[in-house]
């Protein structure tokens, strides 16, 4: 029922009604202007306390009181309607960094500038049913699961922490040249030497002006709408999920995009069979070049499609002087295709299909870029050499809004590695990922939520496989705070 519209029908009614009574009572006021004697005050007096005009007083003292009463009841509802929970992204992305001011404020470089506040405290608790990499107690990755029997024993584990928790800060001031954006963001997550820890990590430090971005943020190779809205930190395993050092160019900005940017290089390699040869240990990786990132993106009432693509140089250098060259270079390169498509209003399904060689490093849970290859070659000097590895990567999940209080996510995501000849038997080859989740928002900002998640690992030659199981409950609370000047 549109309570608007429904009360604007009353108020008529009541006014229409109100209008007939005051006719009523001027007709009576003017017939007694027609009497021809004057009456006197005692008759006047009479007259006005008469019964008729008794309960036409009565009468219009109901129905304003009535109307006093509807109104309170109108602005209770329109109160209760602004107060219900918004659906908030267990996945909490920082707050976009665009909020465009006018274009005219824009070029004079005059307007409000903003800064806010923002972030989360989240706790998550769980089960985990089979075994993993100890210093990723609290994440499902299949890279990190066994690759042979027991290597991580025992089964099943009770674990707890707060390393979701973020905090940032974010600016906007309108220049002559352009609008002028800053972002930094940090979490307790801790990765590389800090891998299992709760530390302070570094999550955006990035400067806009204009058409011109840098700083650390999220790889232009990446589409950070795709990313579902799950509770586990580490999400699907199949695409390219990266924040890199960067200097960015924007030539197309609105819905149709632009973004061409150089980024820090960087990659990893498997010795393999080799691994444990002294004729290595001298060979050093090198990077002359940056990794060469683009994409553009369209965006639309039914949603958005984005294509990415990256070429980058891996080398590297024999520093031994013996009797091998074992120095090389390999060229990486490949292209993402992601979308979010709008299914009604409470539908987003998000799909992502990578393929390349050698940018496992910005894919969200891959090994390594390079794996060693047997040349088979009669040169003695050059037995073995690198190569970019193969990959492929997918995901397709569905977010769904239950109603204004329950939201859910489910989906599966896939990575497959090309290995080379020279990689181990227990070395990997395909990692699976699928996750299903209820949650709960009970008031604005707060979410609680409970996840099952389960990845799976494949060996390369060994016929070897292992699944981890995960129960995760998240209680999340988010804070923002805008300042405008």
């Amino acid at each position: 029922m549109n309570l608007n519209k429904s009360s604007g029908v009353v108020s008529a009614t009541l006014l229409a009604f109100i209008l007939f009574a005051v006719a009523l009572s001027a007709n009576a006021q003017s017939t007694d202007k027609q009497t021809p004697e004057k009456p006197d005050k005692q008759a006047t007096e009479k007259q006005s306390d008469s019964p008729e005009v008794q309960q036409l007083k009565e009468r219009l003292q109901r129905l304003e009181q009535a109307m006093l009463e509807l109104k309170g009841q109108l602005n209770t509802l329109e109160a209760e309607k602004k107060s219900e929970p918004a659906i908030v992204q267990a996945t909490y992305t920082a707050p976009a960094l665009s909020t465009e001011p006018a274009a005219k404020a824009q070029d004079s470089g005059k307007g409000e500038s903003s800064f806010t506040i923002y972030g989360f405290a989240m706790l998550d608790a769980g089960y985990q049913f089979k075994q993993a990499d100890p210093d990723w107690f609290d994440t499902v990755r299949p890279v990190k699961l066994p690759s042979f029997r027991d290597q991580f024993a025992p089964n099943g584990n009770y674990f707890t922490g707060v390393r979701q928790s973020r905090f940032g800060v974010k600016s906007s001031t309108p220049t002559k040249y352009g609008e002028l954006k800053t972002i930094f963001e940090f979490e307790l997550f801790g990765t590389g030497a800090d891998a299992g820890q709760t530390t302070f990590r570094l999550r955006h430090a990035y400067g806009e002006l204009g058409q011109f971005g840098a700083g650390q943020n999220w790889s232009t190779f990446v589409d950070p709408d795709v990313f579902p809205n799950t509770n586990e930190y580490w999400g699907p395993n199949g695409i390219a999920w990266y924040r890199n050092v960067q200097f960015r160019w924007m030539p197309i900005k609105g819905r149709n995009s632009l973004t061409i940017a150089a980024e820090r290089p960087g990659a990893s390699a498997d010795a393999g069979r080799v691994a444990d040869r002294i004729e290595l240990q001298g060979v050093k990786p090198r990077f002359p070049l940056p990794d060469l990132t683009a994409n553009v993106r369209f965006e639309r009432d039914w949603g958005h499609f984005q294509a990415a693509g990256v070429v980058r140089r891996i080398s590297w250098v024999d520093t031994n002087d013996d009797a091998f060259d074992l120095g090389g270079s390999a060229t990486g390169a490949g292209i993402s295709l992601t979308s979010k498509l709008n299914a009604g209003s409470k539908n987003a399904i998000k799909l992502s299909f990578v393929y390349g060689k050698g940018i496992q490093n910005f894919m969200n849970d891959a090994p390594v870029d390079v794996g060693v290859e047997r040349t088979n070659s009669t040169d003695p000097r050059r037995p073995i050499r690198g190569v970019a590895l193969p990959v492929l990567g997918v995901m397709a999940y569905l977010d769904h809004i239950w109603s204004k209080r329950w939201a859910s996510s489910i989906g599966y995501s896939m990575l497959n590695i090309s290995n080379s000849d020279g990689q181990l038997p227990d070395a990997f080859r395909r990692g699976h990922y699928g996750s299903a989740n209820l949650l709960f928002y009970p008031v604005d900002r707060v979410m609680i939520g409970t996840e099952v998640i389960w990845g799976r690992r494949e060996n390369f030659l060994d016929g070897f496989s292992s699944e981890d199981v995960h129960l995760q409950f998240s209680f999340k609370y988010n804070f923002s705070k805008e300042l405008r000047f």
